[in-house]
């Protein structure tokens, strides 16, 4: 599940840290490892909120039907507490070792649980659900993957909960969101409680890959920035934002030790990174700064990594803003579907 998006995050804010707070390289990598792992217990945590829902609608179901039992009414559905997809999740083996062996629970949440229950039930998805006749597995996981984007994605409230939990989940959940959807869309009723989740690395050469870049952005720091300093004669160096010099050191360190990992991508991903963690002109002036230092590695012969075409590069950064645009403007006016 931890992606290269996640580990190079970590290691934005391990390096800025590392610089901050003191400088200990081994306590740092155990650091960088904690961390990750923590994004792995969010995974778990946020799909077992879907079981604690499920489970709270089940209560109601149960309260609701004695009372209508009581006073003669009808009594109410149970199709949502009854979702194919949400009692297989409850029923995963996988999930369940997870949540227990990390003793995490709603239990404490309750409120928050309940609050969600409320919300869903007014919502319109739900209305929609509840009233369509269709009886298959795949209504009954689209309902949850929709109702996932609409109130769980981004919900301030569970940020606060969350962040009382971990202090890593808030940076983490944007991501971990991405893998709860993922995981939605990929149970199949065949496989029952052994459906597989997403394992905590995809291999070993991530991990490594963690580990690696975080050590080379530490322990050749003086010979990326003197790089820095040496490729950035038409740049004003001396007014970047530290963030700034932080993100261009990993992104420098990620050129020169991942050969497989074209500069562009290289280049792409930490602009992105700039745009999130530093000001809000950095972006643009790293991307500026990283293609001038890529240059200057090829040019002195001290990477090897082909560039690519000048203009292509800019296409891609361009676009890529372009789509984060478009993104953020879809967000800030989603309908309920």
């Amino acid at each position: 599940m931890i992606n290269r998006e996640l580990i190079r995050i970590k290691i934005v804010q391990l390096t800025y840290a590392y610089y901050q707070n003191g400088k200990d390289l081994p306590q740092a990598e155990k650091e960088l490892l904690f961390s990750l792992s923590k994004g792995y217990h969010l995974y778990n945590y946020l799909l077992q909120l879907i079981v604690a829902v499920t489970q709270e609608e089940r209560r109601r179901v149960e309260v609701l039907g004695k009372r209508a039992e009581r006073e003669g009414t009808e009594k109410p559905s149970s199709r949502f507490c009854e979702n194919k997809f949400a009692v297989q999740l409850e029923s995963n083996k996988m999930l369940r070792e997870f949540i227990e062996s990390q003793k995490y629970s709603w239990d404490d949440d309750l409120e928050f649980v309940r609050k969600l229950c409320d919300q869903i039930e007014q919502s319109q998805t739900y209305k929609d659900y509840m009233a369509d006749e269709t009886d298959d597995y795949e209504t009954d996981r689209e309902v949850w993957r929709k109702l996932y984007r609409q109130l769980v994605q981004d919900n301030e409230e569970l940020d606060n909960v969350l962040e009382e939990k971990s202090l890593y989940w808030n940076d983490d959940k944007f991501i971990v969101d991405t893998f709860v959807l993922k995981t939605i869309k990929r149970f199949d009723p065949a496989n029952k409680a052994d459906q597989e989740l997403l394992p905590e690395f995809r291999d070993e050469e991530d991990r490594d890959f963690a580990i690696n870049l975080f050590r080379a952005t530490i322990l050749n720091a003086e010979q990326y920035q003197h790089y820095m300093s040496d490729a950035s004669r038409n740049w004003d160096f001396n007014r970047l934002a530290y963030m700034d010099v932080v993100i261009m050191q990993i992104a420098i360190a990620e050129m020169l030790t991942m050969p497989n990992i074209p500069v562009s991508v290289t280049i792409n991903e930490y602009v992105s990174l700039a745009q999130y963690y530093s000001t809000p002109n950095s972006a643009r002036y790293i991307n500026g700064m990283l293609d001038a230092i890529s240059q200057f590695l090829v040019r002195t012969h001290k990477m090897f990594k082909p560039l690519g075409d000048p203009h292509i590069r800019h296409q891609n950064f361009l676009q890529h803003h372009h789509e984060e645009d478009a993104e953020t403007e879809n967000g800030s006016a989603r309908d309920n579907g």
